[in-house]
């Protein structure tokens, strides 16, 4: 699965991002949160299972910069 975010808090083993479609805060954990910034776009895969903790969690596999 993909989600198109808006990161909204830096971690150092994951991110805190706004899904574009749903306006949801999610936290995505990614071994490589430190490369980017608040504010940027990112394009995430994970495997499609998220928790039902507040925010909702996902592993992403992959994140790539892009516009939403």
């Amino acid at each position: 699965m993909t989600i198109c975010a808006v990161i909204q808090q830096v971690c150092p083993c994951h991110l805190l991002v706004c899904d574009c479609c749903t306006g949801q805060q999610i936290q995505v954990n990614t071994d490589q949160a430190c490369c980017f910034q608040c504010g940027e776009q990112i394009c995430i895969h994970h495997c499609g299972m998220m928790t039902n903790s507040l925010p909702p969690q996902i592993s992403a596999t992959c994140i790539q910069r892009m516009g939403c």
